[in-house]
């Protein structure tokens, strides 16, 4: 689980982690709206109520295909009795919950799935809840607009670099008397000897495949697909000029396609880039 941004909610840092691609945020974040001094005691204190339990085993069984049921129910029927009491790491540990995370360390604390941190919130205070809904929200609506822009840019980049590949293919590949309703076939030809590198298919076949689809194949790229082109672009051109032939420049752009998509979507420090 990555830390990667913080909140403030009425003078409170709240901190959000993310984990599969999911947010969590910080319970004990929250609780400090009540009291700064006795979060753990806060947050056990929400555990202990029944409604709390069944919430949360709702939410793991309609999330978590390994959570333990038997173990939930009896959670369950001692919950709100004088003697019960519930620490987020019992509950993680008797019922393999995913909802809620404990850990320690620099960011340490106890964090939950969003939908569960915003019941906790409306527990501690109504109020204090809806304004964390609407910072949260307003994260997400920046984090959207980043992505945008960022997939602006690589999209750009790709046809920046298209325009370079293009015009390796005119002075290598196309004869000098060749009609001109035929250079763009060559054009073509090239375009999707780069799509099969990458996508594994070409343009025509994209199209047959999803004909209800509007735009072409690039225009549903990821940004991690759109840098890897954009860099299959620049390489393909160089070895046009190098007289490599088509067959042996597609088994060579497809295994480097191969090596820099795992690249891009397995190292976390490139992942944090495209975020």
């Amino acid at each position: 689980m990555t830390k990667n941004q913080k909140i403030k909610v009425r003078d409170v840092e709240i901190g959000i982690a993310h984990l599969n691609q999911e947010d969590y945020i910080s319970l004990t974040d929250i609780a400090r709206h009540r009291d700064s001094e006795r979060t753990d005691y806060i947050l056990q204190n929400w555990m202990r109520s029944r409604s709390t339990i069944e919430f949360l085993g709702l939410w793991e069984r309609l999330n978590n295909p390994a959570f333990n049921s038997i173990e939930f129910d009896g959670f369950k029927n001692q919950a709100g009795s004088n003697s019960f009491s519930l620490t987020p790491k019992r509950w993680i540990e008797a019922t393999k919950a995913i909802g809620i995370i404990s850990k320690a360390g620099r960011y340490g604390g106890t964090y939950a799935h969003r939908d569960i941190a915003f019941e906790f919130a409306s527990w501690i205070s109504v109020e204090f809840k809806l304004y964390l809904v609407v910072e949260f929200q307003q994260l997400k609506k920046k984090e959207e607009e980043q992505k945008q822009v960022r997939w602006n840019v690589s999209r750009t980049l790709a046809k920046v670099n298209y325009r370079i590949h293009t015009d390796a293919i005119k002075e290598k590949l196309i004869p000098e008397k060749i009609p001109k309703n035929r250079i763009q076939l060559v054009y073509a030809s090239e375009a999707d000897l780069l799509n099969v590198a990458l996508f594994g298919q070409t343009a025509k076949e994209r199209r047959d495949q999803n004909p209800d689809t509007d735009g072409n194949i690039r225009d549903h790229s990821t940004i991690e697909q759109l840098v890897v082109l954009a860099n299959l672009e620049g390489i393909n051109a160089m070895l046009i000029q190098q007289g490599m032939s088509q067959p042996e420049r597609l088994r060579q752009l497809n295994a480097l396609a191969i090596q820099q998509m795992k690249s891009l979507l397995q190292s976390p420090s490139n992942k944090n880039l495209l975020d």
